[in-house]
C-alpha cells in the first residue's frame, strides 16, 4: 500500500495527465472543471500504445477515467499493470488522484483493497445515497443525500485501509471514497455528458453489454438528456470543490 505522501508537492505543476481506457469515455464536465482552475491536461492511451510518463515531473494530478477493462486484470494487460504502477506512484508522492469507475477500482486496488466482480451489473440512471461521512465530505457536503446518478458498471471494490465510504446504493455497499485529502474514487459518473450517454447506448459493443445487463438502451438514451441537465450544478459542484481541495482555483 503507498504511503501518505506527506513530503510531496500535492500540485507538482500546473499540467494534469488523464489515464482514458475507451475513446467514447472522455473527460465530459471535468473538462470544463480543469478549464475553469486554469490547469492544464494532456490524455494518454495506453490501452492504444500511448507511453506512460517515467516520472511524476510536471505532473500535478492523476485523473484515472473509466473503461470497459477490469483492474485485477493487469497480468494479461501490461499497460495497465503499469498505468496501476503510475498511480501507485502518484498517491505515494502526495499527487491528487481522481478516479471515476475503473478509475476508482484502480485506485482502490492500489491501495490494497480487493476489486471484483459484483452480483450484477449496475446500468443507467439510479440513485446513491450519501454517508453520514459524504454529507460532511468537503466536496460531496451540501448536496442532497440521494444523487440519481449514472451507473456503467459490472465490478466493485471493497474500501481500501484508511478510506471513507462516502457514498452506497441499493446494490452496491460502495460507491464513493476518499483517502487523504485529494485522492477519491467514485463508482458512478459525474462527468458523463448527453453525447458520451448516446454514444455508449449505441455502440455495438456497449450496447450490447447494456442490454445484457437488462436494461434498455434507447430508455436509458432518451432519458439522458434531462437527467444530465438536473445533475449537471452538482457535478461542477462536487469537481469544482475537489480541484479547491487540490490548492486550484483559489
Amino acid at each position: 500500500m503507498p504511503r501518505r505522501g506527506e513530503d510531496g508537492d500535492a500540485s507538482g505543476g500546473s499540467s494534469w495527465l488523464v489515464l482514458r481506457h475507451a475513446a467514447a469515455e472522455g473527460l465530459g464536465l471535468l473538462a470544463n472543471a480543469l478549464r475553469d482552475v486554469g490547469v492544464h491536461h494532456r490524455t494518454c492511451d495506453a490501452h492504444r500504445g500511448d507511453p506512460l510518463p517515467r516520472d511524476l515531473r510536471g505532473i500535478g494530478g492523476l485523473i484515472v477515467l473509466g473503461g470497459p477493462q477490469a483492474a485485477y486484470d493487469a497480468e494479461r494487460l501490461p499497460w495497465l499493470r503499469n498505468e496501476l504502477g503510475l498511480v501507485e506512484k502518484a498517491i505515494t508522492a502526495g499527487r491528487p488522484v481522481l478516479g471515476v469507475c475503473l478509475g476508482a477500482q484502480m485506485i482502490a486496488q492500489v491501495l490494497g483493497a480487493k476489486v471484483a466482480p459484483g452480483p450484477v451489473r449496475e446500468v443507467g440512471w439510479l440513485p446513491v445515497r450519501l454517508t453520514d461521512d459524504g454529507m460532511d465530505d468537503p466536496c460531496f457536503g451540501g448536496n442532497d443525500r440521494e444523487l440519481t446518478v449514472f451507473h456503467f458498471h459490472g465490478d466493485t471494490y471493497e474500501l481500501p485501509p484508511d478510506g471513507v465510504n462516502l457514498a452506497t446504493s441499493e446494490r452496491y455497499e460502495q460507491q464513493a471514497f476518499r483517502w487523504g485529502d485529494t485522492v477519491y474514487g467514485l463508482q458512478f459518473h459525474l462527468e458523463y455528458t448527453e453525447p458520451i450517454i448516446q454514444r455508449l447506448t449505441t455502440e455495438p459493443d456497449s450496447q450490447a453489454w447494456i442490454t445484457a445487463a437488462g436494461a434498455d438502451p434507447k430508455r436509458i438514451a432518451a432519458e439522458s438528456a434531462a437527467r444530465v441537465q438536473d445533475l449537471t450544478d452538482t457535478a461542477s459542484r462536487v469537481f469544482a470543490s475537489y480541484f479547491q481541495q487540490c490548492g486550484l482555483g483559489l
